[in-house]
Protein backbone atom coordinates (compact mmCIF):
# COMPACT_ATOMS: atom_id res chain seq x y z
CA UNK A 1 0.00 0.00 0.00
CA UNK A 2 2.84 2.39 0.76
CA UNK A 3 4.31 1.71 -2.66
CA UNK A 4 1.00 2.40 -4.37
CA UNK A 5 0.70 5.72 -2.55
CA UNK A 6 4.27 6.73 -3.39
CA UNK A 7 3.98 5.85 -7.08
CA UNK A 8 0.58 7.51 -7.24
CA UNK A 9 2.02 10.71 -5.81
CA UNK A 10 4.95 10.53 -8.26
CA UNK A 11 2.42 10.32 -11.10
CA UNK A 12 0.06 13.00 -9.78
CA UNK A 13 2.60 15.68 -8.93
CA UNK A 14 3.92 16.22 -12.51
CA UNK A 15 0.33 16.89 -13.58
CA UNK A 16 -0.04 19.46 -10.82
CA UNK A 17 3.34 21.03 -11.59
CA UNK A 18 2.46 21.26 -15.29
CA UNK A 19 -0.80 23.11 -14.65
CA UNK A 20 -0.64 26.63 -16.08
CA UNK A 21 3.00 26.26 -17.15
CA UNK A 22 2.68 24.56 -20.53
CA UNK A 23 4.57 21.61 -19.07
CA UNK A 24 4.86 18.20 -20.67
CA UNK A 25 4.45 15.53 -17.96
CA UNK A 26 4.20 12.61 -20.40
CA UNK A 27 7.83 11.59 -19.97
CA UNK A 28 7.59 11.44 -16.18
CA UNK A 29 4.30 9.53 -16.35
CA UNK A 30 5.85 7.02 -18.74
CA UNK A 31 8.79 6.52 -16.36
CA UNK A 32 6.47 5.93 -13.39
CA UNK A 33 4.39 3.49 -15.43
CA UNK A 34 7.54 1.67 -16.53
CA UNK A 35 8.75 1.28 -12.95
CA UNK A 36 5.34 0.06 -11.79
CA UNK A 37 5.06 -2.42 -14.64
CA UNK A 38 8.57 -3.72 -14.07
CA UNK A 39 7.95 -4.07 -10.34
CA UNK A 40 4.72 -6.01 -10.86
CA UNK A 41 6.40 -8.30 -13.40
CA UNK A 42 9.29 -8.83 -11.01
CA UNK A 43 7.04 -9.74 -8.10
CA UNK A 44 5.16 -12.32 -10.17
CA UNK A 45 8.10 -13.86 -12.01
CA UNK A 46 10.27 -13.82 -8.89
CA UNK A 47 7.62 -15.75 -6.97
CA UNK A 48 7.36 -18.45 -9.63
CA UNK A 49 10.93 -18.56 -10.98
CA UNK A 50 13.31 -17.16 -8.33
CA UNK A 51 16.40 -18.32 -10.24
CA UNK A 52 15.37 -18.31 -13.90
CA UNK A 53 13.65 -14.89 -13.82
CA UNK A 54 16.64 -12.81 -12.62
CA UNK A 55 18.95 -14.85 -14.84
CA UNK A 56 16.82 -14.14 -17.90
CA UNK A 57 16.57 -10.50 -16.88
CA UNK A 58 20.35 -10.29 -16.66
CA UNK A 59 20.73 -11.64 -20.21
CA UNK A 60 18.06 -9.24 -21.49
CA UNK A 61 19.76 -6.28 -19.80
CA UNK A 62 23.09 -7.28 -21.30
CA UNK A 63 21.52 -7.51 -24.75
CA UNK A 64 19.94 -4.07 -24.48
CA UNK A 65 23.21 -2.57 -23.23
CA UNK A 66 25.12 -3.97 -26.21
CA UNK A 67 22.64 -2.91 -28.90
CA UNK A 68 21.45 0.40 -27.44
CA UNK A 69 24.23 2.61 -28.88
CA UNK A 70 23.39 1.25 -32.33
CA UNK A 71 19.68 2.04 -32.09
CA UNK A 72 19.91 5.82 -31.80
CA UNK A 73 19.56 7.93 -34.91
CA UNK A 74 21.66 11.00 -35.63
CA UNK A 75 24.58 12.38 -33.58
CA UNK A 76 25.57 10.30 -30.58
CA UNK A 77 25.96 11.70 -27.09
CA UNK A 78 29.13 10.21 -25.68
CA UNK A 79 30.59 9.94 -22.21
CA UNK A 80 29.67 11.36 -19.82
CA UNK A 81 26.29 12.45 -21.22
CA UNK A 82 23.38 10.71 -22.84
CA UNK A 83 23.31 7.05 -23.72
CA UNK A 84 26.58 6.26 -21.96
CA UNK A 85 24.69 6.60 -18.68
CA UNK A 86 21.89 4.33 -19.88
CA UNK A 87 24.35 1.64 -20.99
CA UNK A 88 26.10 1.79 -17.61
CA UNK A 89 22.76 1.55 -15.81
CA UNK A 90 21.68 -1.50 -17.82
CA UNK A 91 25.00 -3.23 -17.18
CA UNK A 92 24.64 -2.58 -13.45
CA UNK A 93 21.09 -3.94 -13.37
CA UNK A 94 22.11 -6.98 -15.42
CA UNK A 95 25.02 -7.68 -13.09
CA UNK A 96 22.70 -7.38 -10.11
CA UNK A 97 20.20 -9.76 -11.69
CA UNK A 98 22.84 -12.41 -12.37
CA UNK A 99 24.18 -12.14 -8.82
CA UNK A 100 20.65 -12.39 -7.36
CA UNK A 101 20.07 -15.55 -9.41
CA UNK A 102 23.37 -16.96 -8.17
CA UNK A 103 22.38 -16.48 -4.55
CA UNK A 104 18.92 -17.94 -5.17
CA UNK A 105 20.09 -21.29 -6.56
CA UNK A 106 21.19 -24.14 -4.27
CA UNK A 107 23.21 -25.80 -7.06
CA UNK A 108 26.94 -24.94 -6.66
CA UNK A 109 27.80 -25.37 -10.34
CA UNK A 110 24.93 -23.13 -11.44
CA UNK A 111 25.86 -20.55 -8.82
CA UNK A 112 29.41 -20.46 -10.15
CA UNK A 113 28.13 -20.10 -13.73
CA UNK A 114 25.82 -17.22 -12.83
CA UNK A 115 28.61 -15.41 -11.03
CA UNK A 116 30.81 -15.93 -14.07
CA UNK A 117 28.00 -14.38 -16.12
CA UNK A 118 27.93 -11.40 -13.75
CA UNK A 119 31.67 -10.95 -14.13
CA UNK A 120 31.32 -11.21 -17.89
CA UNK A 121 28.62 -8.53 -17.89
CA UNK A 122 30.86 -6.18 -15.93
CA UNK A 123 33.75 -6.79 -18.33
CA UNK A 124 31.41 -6.15 -21.26
CA UNK A 125 31.22 -2.56 -20.05
CA UNK A 126 34.82 -2.05 -21.07
CA UNK A 127 34.20 -3.75 -24.41
CA UNK A 128 31.32 -1.41 -25.30
CA UNK A 129 33.17 1.68 -24.12
CA UNK A 130 31.33 2.16 -20.82
CA UNK A 131 34.02 2.53 -18.17
CA UNK A 132 31.36 3.60 -15.67
CA UNK A 133 29.33 0.46 -16.38
CA UNK A 134 32.40 -1.74 -15.95
CA UNK A 135 33.38 -0.08 -12.67
CA UNK A 136 29.87 0.01 -11.23
CA UNK A 137 29.19 -3.60 -12.28
CA UNK A 138 32.40 -4.69 -10.58
CA UNK A 139 31.37 -2.90 -7.40
CA UNK A 140 27.99 -4.65 -7.46
CA UNK A 141 29.67 -8.03 -7.96
CA UNK A 142 32.06 -7.43 -5.04
CA UNK A 143 29.20 -6.26 -2.81
CA UNK A 144 27.23 -9.37 -3.75
CA UNK A 145 30.11 -11.67 -2.85
CA UNK A 146 30.36 -9.95 0.54
CA UNK A 147 26.59 -9.91 1.11
CA UNK A 148 26.60 -13.36 2.69
CA UNK A 149 28.51 -12.00 5.69
CA UNK A 150 26.53 -8.79 6.19
CA UNK A 151 23.60 -7.89 8.41
CA UNK A 152 20.60 -6.64 6.51
CA UNK A 153 19.66 -3.55 8.52
CA UNK A 154 23.07 -1.83 8.73
CA UNK A 155 23.84 -2.69 5.11
CA UNK A 156 20.59 -1.16 3.83
CA UNK A 157 21.27 1.94 5.93
CA UNK A 158 24.74 2.14 4.39
CA UNK A 159 23.27 2.02 0.89
CA UNK A 160 20.95 4.90 1.75
CA UNK A 161 23.93 6.85 3.08
CA UNK A 162 25.91 6.30 -0.13
CA UNK A 163 23.04 7.60 -2.27
CA UNK A 164 22.60 10.61 0.02
CA UNK A 165 26.32 11.48 -0.06
CA UNK A 166 26.50 11.32 -3.86
CA UNK A 167 23.34 13.41 -4.26
CA UNK A 168 24.64 15.93 -1.72
CA UNK A 169 27.94 16.19 -3.58
CA UNK A 170 26.14 16.80 -6.88
CA UNK A 171 24.06 19.52 -5.23
CA UNK A 172 27.18 21.09 -3.70
CA UNK A 173 28.93 21.14 -7.09
CA UNK A 174 25.87 22.78 -8.66
CA UNK A 175 25.72 25.36 -5.86
CA UNK A 176 29.49 25.98 -6.16
CA UNK A 177 30.02 25.69 -2.40
CA UNK A 178 32.91 23.23 -2.48
CA UNK A 179 36.56 24.35 -2.21
CA UNK A 180 37.92 25.54 -5.53
CA UNK A 181 40.47 22.74 -5.79
CA UNK A 182 37.90 20.03 -5.16
CA UNK A 183 35.47 21.57 -7.63
CA UNK A 184 38.17 21.69 -10.31
CA UNK A 185 39.08 18.07 -9.65
CA UNK A 186 35.45 17.00 -10.02
CA UNK A 187 34.85 19.07 -13.15
CA UNK A 188 37.46 17.01 -15.00
CA UNK A 189 35.58 13.69 -15.10
CA UNK A 190 32.17 15.38 -14.97
CA UNK A 191 32.96 17.90 -17.74
CA UNK A 192 32.47 21.63 -17.43
CA UNK A 193 29.38 21.58 -19.64
CA UNK A 194 27.55 19.18 -17.36
CA UNK A 195 28.40 21.31 -14.33
CA UNK A 196 26.99 24.32 -16.19
CA UNK A 197 23.79 22.37 -16.82
CA UNK A 198 23.55 21.56 -13.11
CA UNK A 199 24.01 25.20 -12.14
CA UNK A 200 21.40 26.31 -14.65
CA UNK A 201 18.98 23.76 -13.19
CA UNK A 202 19.67 24.95 -9.64
CA UNK A 203 19.13 28.56 -10.76
CA UNK A 204 15.71 27.65 -12.15
CA UNK A 205 14.94 25.71 -8.98
CA UNK A 206 15.67 28.77 -6.84
CA UNK A 207 13.30 30.83 -8.97
CA UNK A 208 10.50 28.28 -8.63
CA UNK A 209 11.20 26.47 -5.38
CA UNK A 210 7.82 24.91 -4.67
CA UNK A 211 6.54 23.56 -7.99
CA UNK A 212 9.33 24.17 -10.50
CA UNK A 213 9.05 25.52 -14.02
CA UNK A 214 6.99 22.57 -15.26
CA UNK A 215 7.92 19.10 -16.56
CA UNK A 216 9.88 19.11 -19.80
CA UNK A 217 10.62 22.84 -19.77
CA UNK A 218 14.25 22.92 -18.68
CA UNK A 219 15.52 22.94 -22.25
CA UNK A 220 13.31 25.90 -23.15
CA UNK A 221 14.30 28.07 -20.20
CA UNK A 222 17.99 27.22 -19.91
CA UNK A 223 20.40 28.75 -22.38
CA UNK A 224 23.05 26.23 -21.36
CA UNK A 225 20.86 23.31 -22.40
CA UNK A 226 20.28 24.79 -25.85
CA UNK A 227 24.06 24.93 -26.42
CA UNK A 228 24.45 21.15 -26.11
CA UNK A 229 25.27 19.20 -29.29
CA UNK A 230 22.73 17.91 -29.92
CA UNK A 231 20.42 19.66 -27.43
CA UNK A 232 18.30 17.23 -25.42
CA UNK A 233 16.74 19.52 -22.82
CA UNK A 234 18.16 17.52 -19.90
CA UNK A 235 20.23 18.45 -16.86
CA UNK A 236 21.90 15.01 -16.82
CA UNK A 237 21.11 14.65 -13.13
CA UNK A 238 17.78 13.22 -11.98
CA UNK A 239 17.58 15.17 -8.68
CA UNK A 240 18.44 18.48 -10.33
CA UNK A 241 16.10 17.78 -13.26
CA UNK A 242 13.23 17.34 -10.80
CA UNK A 243 14.32 20.34 -8.74
CA UNK A 244 14.19 22.58 -11.80
CA UNK A 245 11.00 21.19 -13.36
CA UNK A 246 8.98 19.96 -10.37
CA UNK A 247 10.42 21.92 -7.48
CA UNK A 248 11.22 20.76 -3.98
CA UNK A 249 8.18 18.49 -3.89
CA UNK A 250 9.45 16.57 -6.91
CA UNK A 251 12.85 16.03 -5.27
CA UNK A 252 11.21 14.84 -2.06
CA UNK A 253 9.05 12.40 -4.00
CA UNK A 254 12.11 10.97 -5.74
CA UNK A 255 13.86 10.55 -2.39
CA UNK A 256 10.73 8.97 -0.92
CA UNK A 257 10.49 6.49 -3.79
CA UNK A 258 14.11 5.41 -3.30
CA UNK A 259 13.65 5.10 0.47
CA UNK A 260 10.51 3.03 -0.11
CA UNK A 261 12.47 0.64 -2.33
CA UNK A 262 15.11 0.23 0.37
CA UNK A 263 12.40 -0.28 2.99
CA UNK A 264 10.73 -2.91 0.81
CA UNK A 265 14.08 -4.67 0.45
CA UNK A 266 14.63 -4.56 4.21
CA UNK A 267 11.23 -6.18 4.76
CA UNK A 268 11.64 -8.66 1.89
CA UNK A 269 11.11 -12.39 2.58
CA UNK A 270 14.02 -13.22 0.26
CA UNK A 271 17.42 -14.13 1.69
CA UNK A 272 19.69 -11.33 2.89
CA UNK A 273 22.32 -11.87 0.14
CA UNK A 274 19.65 -11.51 -2.57
CA UNK A 275 18.25 -8.40 -0.91
CA UNK A 276 21.62 -6.72 -0.45
CA UNK A 277 22.74 -7.58 -3.98
CA UNK A 278 19.63 -5.95 -5.44
CA UNK A 279 20.07 -3.02 -3.08
CA UNK A 280 23.67 -2.52 -4.20
CA UNK A 281 22.65 -2.57 -7.87
CA UNK A 282 19.78 -0.11 -7.33
CA UNK A 283 22.03 2.18 -5.30
CA UNK A 284 24.60 2.09 -8.09
CA UNK A 285 21.79 3.03 -10.46
CA UNK A 286 20.85 5.94 -8.18
CA UNK A 287 24.47 7.14 -8.29
CA UNK A 288 24.55 6.92 -12.10
CA UNK A 289 21.21 8.75 -12.31
CA UNK A 290 22.48 11.49 -9.99
CA UNK A 291 25.30 12.33 -12.41
CA UNK A 292 23.76 11.27 -15.72
CA UNK A 293 20.68 10.85 -17.84
CA UNK A 294 19.96 7.15 -17.26
CA UNK A 295 16.38 7.50 -15.99
CA UNK A 296 15.33 9.17 -19.24
CA UNK A 297 15.38 5.74 -20.90
CA UNK A 298 12.33 3.50 -20.46
CA UNK A 299 14.38 0.31 -20.54
CA UNK A 300 16.31 1.47 -17.48
CA UNK A 301 13.12 2.35 -15.57
CA UNK A 302 11.60 -1.05 -16.38
CA UNK A 303 14.81 -2.81 -15.37
CA UNK A 304 14.97 -1.00 -12.04
CA UNK A 305 11.38 -1.92 -11.21
CA UNK A 306 11.96 -5.50 -12.34
CA UNK A 307 15.01 -5.99 -10.12
CA UNK A 308 13.24 -4.45 -7.13
CA UNK A 309 10.26 -6.74 -7.71
CA UNK A 310 12.44 -9.84 -8.05
CA UNK A 311 14.23 -9.07 -4.79
CA UNK A 312 11.01 -8.48 -2.83
CA UNK A 313 8.95 -11.37 -4.24
CA UNK A 314 7.78 -14.12 -1.92
CA UNK A 315 8.75 -17.43 -3.57
CA UNK A 316 5.67 -19.54 -4.24
CA UNK A 317 5.57 -22.87 -2.44
CA UNK A 318 3.00 -25.50 -3.42
CA UNK A 319 0.66 -26.25 -0.57
CA UNK A 320 1.55 -23.13 1.41
CA UNK A 321 -1.33 -21.02 2.81
CA UNK A 322 -2.59 -18.77 0.03
CA UNK A 323 -0.39 -20.63 -2.49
Amino acid sequence: MVGVVVLGACAAWPLISATGRDGRPEGVLLAVLAVAAGYAAGRMSGALLPVAAPGAGALAGLGFAVVMPRLAQGPQLTTPLGQAGAVAALLVLATGGACCAAWATPVPALRFGLRALAAGIAVTGAAVGSAAGCAAGTVVLVCSLAAGRMRRGPAVAGLALVAALVTGTVWAVAADVLPAGLTSALEGPLTAHRVQLWRAALHLAHRNTAVGVGPGRFGELSGTASEALPPDGRTHSAPLQLAAEQGLVGVLLLATAFCWVLYALWRSPRSTPVVLTAGAALTALAVIAAVGNALSFTTVSVGAGLLAGLATARPWVAGAPGG
